[in-house]
């Protein structure tokens, strides 16, 4: 339940949700109170406090249309996805930071094309010890570089929770891992800040599950909340994971969240990358994640999965044609 409360109550907000053990936030300029999902009325203690409340059936509650039905807007330096904007986002760059001179290259080919946000991976969670785990800071601070000679925005993942706070300090949006999606301790730092976040989806996990975990943010008082699709791991051996577009259809109907798609890791070859990118723009999505490399054989993760530059421009040429259908514009 969320209680909205008078404007004679929101001074004593504090000792109010002391009082019914639930969570003070602040949001366009209104206080609010979430308490258990359990509660069908509002507390005699909060009764007379109350302006407005709101029932759920379950602990999607800030990101539940029920509550807010608009779409929120979420801000990506200067490009504002969400909301009314019929913005899709295409985010594209490496896997991995693997060197200056790759990540210039990439930060290069985005601003020629006149896109805004480079993605590149810090900290790689690898399944295996002996893989690449990414160049760390000096990872960081190569993509931090970059926004401060070409003016994008940089975003990456955080792998757990040691290096949150280097994260929020070099970039200016925050990926929560599919394999990190879980770690409370990333979450707790990510509604501390006003930094979007960006939460991509755990491979073996539910839509609820998915949904609970931006509520983790959005509860701590940072409403940037993104959603981000990378699929999920079903009985198909053919491809990496399955992308789940029933589940995008479902967060679109019962949630206030942008929605960003990354059919790189889904499909996890490059070959598929394109359609799959095409089928996702037709549903009138945010965003799209695509990891590009310049030379996709040798790079030192996901190497089947990464478009190399020309087929990168020739995926952007094809999702305008999509985005153009369903009244949406590709940035």
């Amino acid at each position: 339940m969320i209680i909205e409360l008078k404007e004679s109550a929101k001074a004593s907000a504090s000792d109010l949700a002391e009082k019914v053990k639930a969570f003070h936030i602040n949001y366009q300029d209104k206080a609010y109170l979430i308490t258990g999902s359990a509660l069908k009325e509002v507390p005699q203690d909060l009764e007379a406090h109350a302006a407005n409340f709101w029932i759920f059936a379950n602990d999607i509650q800030l990101a539940s249309k029920k509550f807010q039905q608009e779409k929120r807007s979420v801000n990506f330096g200067n490009v504002t996805i969400g909301g009314k904007s019929n913005h899709t986002i295409l985010i594209g760059g490496p896997c991995s930071v693997e060197s200056e001179e790759q990540l210039r290259g990439a930060a290069e080919l985005l601003v020629g094309m006149g896109l805004s946000t480079l993605r590149g991976g810090a900290y790689k969670p690898r399944t295996s010890p002996y893989s690449f785990q990414g160049m760390g800071l000096e990872g960081l601070q190569l993509l931090a570089k970059m926004r401060q000679d070409y003016g994008l925005n940089v975003i990456t993942e955080a792998r757990d929770a040691t290096h949150i706070a280097q994260i929020i300090e070099h970039t200016d949006i925050i990926q929560v891992g599919a394999k990190a999606m879980y770690d409370q301790g990333i979450l707790r730092a990510c509604a501390k800040t006003q930094k979007p976040v960006l939460i991509k989806r755990g491979f073996g996990t539910t839509l609820q599950e998915f949904v609970q975990a931006a509520e983790f943010v959005l509860s701590g008082g940072n409403p940037n909340v993104v959603l981000c699709e990378r699929g999920i791991r079903t009985f198909e051996t053919g491809t990496r994971f399955t992308l789940d577009l029933c589940g995008v259809a479902w967060l679109q109907e019962h949630t206030n969240l942008p929605i960003i798609l990354d059919p790189s890791h889904a499909m996890g070859y490059a070959y598929g990358v394109n359609p799959l990118a095409r089928a996702c723009v037709a549903m009138g999505i945010d965003g799209l994640l695509i990891e590009a490399h310049p030379n996709p054989k040798v790079a030192k993760s996901d190497a089947s999965q990464q478009l190399d530059y020309p087929a990168f421009k020739q995926l952007h040429a094809d999702i305008q044609k999509v985005a153009q259908s369903v009244g949406y514009k590709i940035v």
